[in-house]
């Protein structure tokens, strides 16, 4: 609500701003600089510090599917698909867990007043699908306070999981990277979203929110200059029993690139890109011993 508000008292700010200008130019060029200069701070300083190694970007620009709007929040940022309905990357840093108290979980999802397709909590309601967090409450809670916490229940950070996925398999993921990959690594850095393939299917309950045939998950940690970090990808299908193994969806991120049509850590030398992208190195974060 408190966003919604202020959008609303921004269109009601705009055409006195205009009246404003006409009778005094000068002014009008200072507040256009001062808004230049907010929308510097967004792209150069503010964004970039919820990001490792760029933004993901799209391997081939033509393809609207993976065209998407970069939306900062508390603690994380996410790419998101109005067209699918979904957030199609969302990123966010780990490090280890404090022992802060945990905060009571928020009873609804909120509709995300950036949204153009004003997705909402009612929207998968008897769809057969959960509300699926893709920047984890319980790490963001944990991490980023209440602030956080709310935006991860805004609805550009949720997409349609099969229960069986989200309350399992997907849940014991988010459980694993904040307790033990975080604690025996170090800050981690973690890019997530679903993947798209085959014939488009939407929620039955809202046709502007499309269904992922999976997810994926990739993890990379932040190593000291002069050190190669380490890096981890999942592919999980929306099939799962949930009691799988985590190891049996382990992958590449080059083939997470290839499902996504999205190239990520651009910004990385293209030699140190092209190695940490081929590894399949599970071995590394130790999930045999962690799956016990």
């Amino acid at each position: 609500m408190r966003k919604k508000n202020s959008l609303l008292g921004l269109l009601t700010l705009l055409p006195r701003l205009f009246r404003l200008g006409r009778k005094h130019p000068v002014l009008l060029l200072v507040i256009f600089g001062l808004g230049l200069g907010g929308y510097g701070y967004e792209v150069k300083i503010a964004r970039p510090a919820l990001l490792y190694q760029g933004a993901p970007q799209a391997l081939d620009a033509k393809n609207i599917d993976t065209w998407f709007r970069i939306l900062r929040n508390h603690g994380f940022i996410l790419g998101y698909s109005d067209l699918r309905g979904n957030p199609l990357w969302v990123e966010y840093a780990l490090s280890p867990e404090t022992n802060t108290p945990p905060l009571k979980r928020p009873s609804r999802f909120e509709t995300d007043w950036r949204g153009i397709n004003r997705v909402s909590h009612d929207s998968y309601q008897k769809s057969g699908y959960d509300r699926g967090h893709m920047a984890p409450n319980y790490a963001i809670s944990h991490l980023y306070g209440r602030e956080g916490q709310a935006d991860s229940f805004l609805m550009t950070n949720i997409t349609p999981q099969k229960p069986k996925l989200n309350q399992q398999l997907w849940q014991r993921l988010e459980e694993m990277e904040i307790k033990y990959f975080a604690k025996n690594h170090g800050k981690i850095w973690v890019i997530t979203g679903p993947v798209f393939s085959g014939t488009v299917e939407r929620l039955s309950s809202d046709w502007t929110v499309e269904i992922p045939d999976a997810f994926y998950k990739i993890y990379i940690t932040e190593a000291a200059p002069g050190n190669t970090p380490l890096t981890l990808g999942f592919l999980i299908p929306q099939t799962v029993n949930g009691k799988e193994p985590l190891e049996q969806f382990v992958t590449s991120i080059d083939h997470i690139e290839a499902q996504t049509g999205l190239d990520f850590f651009a910004q990385l030398d293209d030699r140190t890109e092209a190695a940490l992208e081929a590894a399949v190195k599970p071995q590394s974060w130790d999930l045999q011993a962690i799956n016990k």
